[in-house]
């Protein structure tokens, strides 16, 4: 196996055809297996996704098994290409848009993960029962989310077939939460001009007010928050109090 990946708590192999992710003692078995299962079902809409192969002990370490998927990831390929940044960046949004037009019934409401996490927040009570309405007064819808949608989770194949990978993070709930969710997630990466390029254009295809949206980034923020990552603590709090709280 060639190690080719690592973070904190996890690495990635590639052996040959397949890709393995491998887990230590700190992620539970019930959250990989649980990884497994929302990418199995994600599997059944025909979206491009690499297809699960198995879940096994490795060197004792629970692990997932996916196919390999050969190719740059979008991320890469606008860093060494940024003259065709825009044409990447419609590619983008165009497969997020794909993606939210699926109906994946059985996986976990996006709605209830992030109630979850705002009251797990640190916020003060005031702040997070406003979060809360928020939260409650958006649209009931149920689109698949993909939770971390980023350039780097997108692989462009030699053919040109587009993969989106990563589903751990996959919801049913309201896109243009997740829509939110990029934005944050490029802003977090200090790609301030990237994220608003992004926004703007997923609100003119998907005709999404961007005033909508940006009523969003505040549950997001705080549902990011529960990350405790001590670089984005400043961050996320001014985007969590940015609103005139009623």
């Amino acid at each position: 196996m060639q190690l080719i990946h690592e973070s904190e708590g996890k690495r990635l192999y590639r052996d040959g055809d397949r890709l393995i992710k491998s887990f230590d003692a700190s992620y539970s078995k019930a959250g990989i297996l649980n990884e497994a299962l929302n990418q199995a079902r994600v599997e059944e809409t025909g979206l491009n996704i690499p297809k699960v192969l198995g879940v096994e002990v490795i060197e004792g370490q629970w692990s997932l098994i996916w196919e390999y998927i050969e190719g740059d990831t979008l991320e890469d390929l606008i860093r060494k290409n940024p003259d065709k940044t825009d044409e990447y960046l419609e590619l983008f949004v165009d497969l997020q848009i794909r993606m939210s037009r699926e109906k994946v019934p059985l996986l976990g409401h996006l709605r209830d993960k992030m109630h979850a996490k705002i009251s797990a927040s640190a916020f003060p009570a005031t702040v997070r029962y406003d979060l809360h309405v928020r939260l409650d007064g958006l649209p009931r819808h149920k689109k698949l989310c993909h939770g971390d949608y980023q350039p780097s989770n997108v692989i462009i194949t030699k053919d040109g077939t587009p993969y989106i990978i990563d589903w751990s993070h996959a919801t049913q709930g309201n896109g243009s939460a997740d829509a939110a969710r990029t934005y944050l997630i490029f802003r977090l990466q200090k790609k301030d001009a990237l994220a608003e390029k992004y926004l703007r254009l997923y609100c003119s295809k998907t005709d999404t007010a961007l005033q909508y949206v940006q009523r969003i980034l505040p549950i997001v923020a705080a549902s990011q928050s529960v990350k405790n990552r001590p670089e984005e603590a400043e961050f996320l709090s001014k985007w969590v109090n940015v609103c005139d709280w009623q």
